[in-house]
């Protein structure tokens, strides 16, 4: 099986402009290619996380990865999957993000010699002169085509500004730009790039004559249909001093039971054979794809030390039932009814339990406690005032969790 069948079977591949030529480049190791990161904050996160693994394939593929930092495009910003435009930075604060950044990648990606390499736009955007680039770049794009992009169609009713309007141009100019000086020959991205990727082929097209690719990775969505990555209290980051390794190991050992196995395909290197034999694991076994899930990913993002500590914290808190060091669960709006949550939604949503009828057989069977009394009523109900300060929900003897609003 080759890396692009691999990828497939991965459920990691959304669109693709040409299947066989992007098949043909990256099976015989022929793709240099890019993803971008604009430099918004002085950490990478989970959303970022699928990208990264993805690189580390095709390089381990024999590919040859270009990491895009967005000092120049990071200084109008994405308007993507975003309802407001995004707070402006000073050129400072964006060379700071970048250089977290590259510490950070380089747990995933070979910088050495001949290997990966790492550019920033700000290094041509910010020589670009405006009335050159309308001539040489503007005249490619047509603005009717433009509206009609999803990143842009869903801000027209609270309102675009013409800086963020200029954004699929600037990352159409890395592409074009890349092609040219590093011979990038592909862009990956999220699913929601689909439209400022194609201006980059475009763009490569109409001025150069040549072909270039693009192949954007599916979201990392929950069963639910809501991006992964987000905790109540924000962000899953990838450095450990913002989102600590026990608790990143706790965000994915409490990942719904409709939604293990398929993180663990698309984000984990373990072998697909491994994987579809876990593909028959049901109710108990769930929790043991969750703890396998959680160790493989903290281990690639902190190292194995860090992933053998998280593991034994979980299971010392869970078999002490320390309520002080015990992971939490963070009940949802969504979760509430007339400004209630009942105790089988905690249950089946936390994962103490895998669904609300595992969660109805174990209060009917005694085995529930919230608070250290036995839970008999499966219509018991917790009010948000209620869960501010925090219930320590127990299931069985040694199934602990915080359960807090």
């Amino acid at each position: 099986m080759g890396i692009y069948e691999e990828l497939r079977a991965r459920g990691l591949i959304a669109q693709v402009t040409n299947e066989d030529e992007i098949r043909g480049l990256v099976n015989n190791g022929k793709a240099t290619f890019y993803i971008g990161f604009d430099p918004t904050a002085d950490s990478l996160h989970v959303g970022h996380f699928m990208a990264l693994c993805l690189m580390k394939r095709l390089q381990m593929a024999g590919n040859r990865p270009v990491v895009l930092v967005g000092g120049g495009t990071g200084m109008i910003g994405d308007p993507s999957g975003r309802t407001d435009m995004r707070q402006m930075m000073t050129t400072e604060t964006i060379q700071h993000n970048c250089d977290c950044f590259k510490r950070q990648m380089e747990r995933f990606i070979d910088f050495g010699e001949g290997k990966a390499i790492m550019v920033n736009n700000a290094d041509w955007l910010l020589k670009l002169n405006y009335i050159d680039v309308l001539r040489e770049v503007g005249a490619c794009f047509s603005v009717n085509n433009m509206l009609r992009a999803e990143c842009y169609k869903q801000r027209m009713e609270k309102g675009l500004s013409f800086l963020e309007f200029n954004y699929m141009i600037m990352q159409s100019y890395d592409f074009y730009y890349l092609y040219q000086h590093y011979g990038c020959n592909m862009q990956f991205g999220g699913d929601d790039q689909w439209s400022n990727m194609l201006g980059g082929t475009d763009l490569i097209r109409k001025k150069l004559g040549e072909d270039a690719h693009a192949m954007t990775i599916t979201l990392l969505l929950n069963s639910e249909g809501k991006k992964m990555g987000k905790t109540a209290s924000g962000a899953v980051w990838l450095d450990p001093n913002k989102t600590s390794p026990y608790d990143f190991y706790q965000y994915w050992r409490n990942v719904g039971d409709g939604d293990v196995l398929k993180c663990i395909r698309m984000l984990t290197f373990l072998p697909l054979e491994q994987i579809d034999e876990m593909d028959k694991w049901e109710g108990s076994e769930l929790n043991r794809a969750k703890e396998i899930l959680a160790y493989e990913l903290t281990a690639l993002v902190h190292g194995e030390e860090e992933a053998k500590r998280a593991q034994e914290t979980a299971k010392s808190v869970f078999s002490s039932g320390n309520a002080a060091d015990m992971p939490t669960y963070k009940v949802d709006d969504d979760d509430f009814i007339d400004g209630k949550v009942d105790i089988l939604t905690i249950l089946a949503k936390s994962g103490l339990c895998t669904s609300k009828g595992d969660a109805r057989r174990n209060v009917q069977q005694g085995g529930v406690e919230a608070d250290g009394e036995k839970v008999t009523d499966i219509g018991l109900s917790f009010s948000a005032e209620k869960l501010r300060d925090g219930v320590v929900v127990k299931r069985g003897k040694k199934n602990f969790m915080k359960i807090l609003y």
